[in-house]
């Protein structure tokens, strides 16, 4: 059965020039060699991308059976899915056969060679290095000893890398659109999310550092990150940065919330956030501004998530509010 192609209206090139091939990928990815086993020595490639700030997703098809050998990828890590077929997966002295079940994510310091089944379309999720291992350290309040090795096979019945996927997809989906819905502010929460999640979801030589319990963070520097919350309650704050001003580190200050405030980090700001809502609704008369242009104004994107937030808190919807200003 043939495989949707994805992100179609995001081409790169189409070509069935093998070194043409070669020299467009490399200008996405890293320079490799590049050989093909069809006896024509032709390919039938296509390759769509589509960059964001720290990720890029990409469709790549060489349409033949290819061998890949890049090296090292140095400055970035490279999530490859097959959506269908597979191939052989070499990466220093780990050795996989990829399929539609069993994906691969080779470690950028350690030597890689692949080979691509013919008719063996990939989803190849290009993440900055520096991005992750900032978020890995972010996460456990403490500078890496090593670079970052991850397991090389990402089993995808996995439970952890499932809803990663699921990350993946919602991507995916909303470039696969004639126009996309989701507003940029919400594309980089989901980047964000796509980095963390990994680093939670597929083993690597820090995962143990993530299981442990972390200290919670003391009630002082919660306060910093509560005071920074009401002072950058319009911005598209993070939790790494509210964990980064507090001076912990982000588990410790979740850990820390939880213990002296009896929430997330996230659900405090989105209190904040609604109430300021809450207060600019009854001081507008109801026709001088709508609903989603002051919901917009405090941060919220996502208008009908944000009505279920605001009835949960005050018991109505913030139409009715605005109507009884």
């Amino acid at each position: 059965m043939a495989v949707k192609e994805l992100l179609s209206g995001h081409t790169l090139f189409r070509t069935h020039d093998l070194d043409d091939a070669r020299d467009q990928v490399a200008r996405v990815f890293c320079p490799h060699r590049l050989t093909t086993a069809a006896a024509s020595g032709e390919v039938d490639t296509v390759h769509n991308s589509v960059k964001l700030k720290d990720v890029s997703l990409n469709y790549l098809d060489y349409g033949a059976e290819v061998n890949i050998t890049p090296g090292e990828l140095n400055s970035f890590f490279l999530v490859q899915i097959p959506l269908s077929g597979g191939g052989r997966v070499t990466c220093g002295s780990q050795n996989i056969e990829s399929s539609t079940q069993v994906a691969s994510i080779p470690s950028p310091t350690e030597h890689l060679d692949m080979t691509w089944q013919a008719q063996s379309p990939h989803l190849l999720i290009h993440l900055s290095r520096h991005s992750v291992e900032t978020r890995l350290e972010e996460l456990m309040g403490r500078s890496l000893s090593a670079p970052i090795r991850f397991d090389l096979a990402m089993r995808m019945d996995n439970p952890g890398i499932r809803s990663w996927r699921q990350i993946i997809d919602v991507l995916v989906q909303n470039f696969d659109s004639d126009v996309p819905g989701l507003h940029e502010s919400v594309q980089a929460e989901i980047e964000s999310a796509c980095i963390t999640g990994l680093l939670t979801a597929q083993p690597h030589n820090y995962s143990a550092c993530l299981t442990n319990t972390a200290e919670p963070a003391a009630p002082r520097s919660v306060r910093k990150a509560m005071s920074l919350c009401e002072e950058k309650t319009f911005d598209n704050l993070t939790i790494s940065e509210m964990a980064a001003h507090a001076g912990v580190s982000v588990r410790s200050l979740q850990e820390g919330f939880r213990s002296y405030v009896g929430l997330s980090p996230t659900q405090y700001l989105r209190e904040v956030r609604l109430r300021g809502v809450h207060e600019e609704l009854n001081q507008f008369e109801n026709g001088d501004r709508t609903v989603s242009e002051i919901a917009a104004g405090w941060g919220f994107t996502h208008l009908g998530r944000f009505s279920h937030y605001y009835a949960d808190r005050y018991g109505e919807l913030p139409s009715e509010t605005l109507r009884g200003a």
